[in-house]
Parts: structure tokens; C-alpha cells; sequence
């Protein structure tokens, strides 16, 4: 049974200080990034249901890779992206692609990933103004708490393995390479609301 994030703050509070390991795992957030995202963010998957990002975080932690499909930017990230996801893929934690886009536009542009990853739709960018994402590409590791684990905006590899750092220390799962041998070299990304 779950608990609510009120709930979950005031158990935490009274926990013990957390172990060296998960304390050096943890990411500095950008100053823009929100801290905690609002429970009742809609998100629409790609099949057309919407669910409350609460609704969605009931049971486990949800990482984003945020992709605006209308750029070259997150055209040369989407290969190393889904690598990256498919590490966490039976982790305890969802890993799902958010499109700046509609359903169609979504498909076309991620082909065969549109059916291997859970996809969200957000074509009004509401998600990604409710999430303070400055750049895209961008990924997002949200708790159950809806607090915001870590970010990182733009393809900068060490910002990106700080945060699959953290989100491996958290689940006691393996880590990516990041960069891999493919991956393109660093870039600041484009615009998040266009």
C-alpha cells in the first residue's frame, strides 16, 4: 500500500542519515530545475490514456528522456537515449520517452522505439514547463515522492552519468557507459519550448 508524499516526508524525516554511497550518488539540480514536479501533471502516453504524474509514480520511480522531435539535437541523442533507458528497463524504476509532440509526429520520428519504450505525448510543452526544462535533449529522474532526483539538460555526458549514477545507487542496479563509443560529442541542445 502506498502512501501519500506528505506521508513519505514526515517517515523521512525521521530516518537515518543516508549511507556514504547513496550520499556521493546524489546530483546537484540546475537552479532552474523544479525541486518537486506537481502530482497532478497529465501525461499522456502515446496510445492515448492520461494518468496523473502521481497515478504514474505509485509504485515506482520515472525517468524521462525529454525529446523534441522537430531538431537535430534530439536526432542525434535518440540512439545513445534508448541505450541508456534499456539499461534500467527491469530495474524498479519506469523509463519512458517524453515527446514535445503529438501522437503522429511521436511515431514517425521514434519508428521501431515508439512500441519498445513507454512514450509520453506533450505537445503544449506543459510537462516541460512544469519541469523547468531550459534544453532539450533533457533527462529526468523523478521519486515517488515527485521530488526531482536529478537532471541534466543538453548532451553533456558527465551531467547525464551524474544522474544514471544516482539513479543506479538508488535502485542497486548496474550503470551505463556513459559516453559510449558511439555517442555524439557534447552539445548545449536546443530550446525546451521551442
Amino acid at each position: 500500500m502506498g502512501c501519500t508524499a506528505d506521508e513519505y516526508r514526515r517517515s523521512a524525516a525521521g530516518a537515518a542519515p543516508p549511507s556514504p554511497e547513496r550520499a556521493a550518488a546524489r546530483v546537484t539540480l540546475p537552479g532552474a530545475m523544479v525541486t518537486e514536479a506537481p502530482g497532478d501533471l497529465p501525461l499522456q502516453t502515446l496510445a492515448g490514456p492520461e494518468a496523473s504524474l502521481d497515478q504514474w509514480l505509485t509504485t515506482f520511480h520515472l525517468v524521462l528522456v525529454v525529446l523534441d522531435p522537430y531538431t537535430a539535437e534530439s536526432a542525434w541523442l535518440l540512439p545513445s537515449a534508448t541505450r541508456i533507458l534499456r539499461v534500467y528497463d527491469e530495474a524498479d524504476c519506469r523509463v519512458a520517452l517524453l515527446m514535445t509532440c503529438d501522437a503522429d509526429d511521436a511515431r514517425s520520428f521514434l519508428g521501431p522505439y515508439a512500441t519498445e519504450f513507454l512514450t509520453f505525448v506533450d505537445p503544449d510543452r506543459n510537462v516541460v514547463k512544469a519541469l523547468d526544462v531550459e534544453r532539450l535533449p533533457a533527462l529526468v529522474h523523478l521519486r515517488q515522492d515527485r521530488s526531482v532526483a536529478g537532471s541534466a539538460e543538453g548532451w553533456h555526458p558527465k551531467e547525464w552519468r551524474a544522474v544514471t549514477e544516482g539513479l543506479s545507487a538508488a535502485m542497486s542496479w548496474s550503470r551505463p557507459v556513459i559516453p559510449g563509443p558511439r555517442d555524439p560529442a557534447p552539445f548545449e541542445g536546443s530550446p525546451a519550448l521551442g
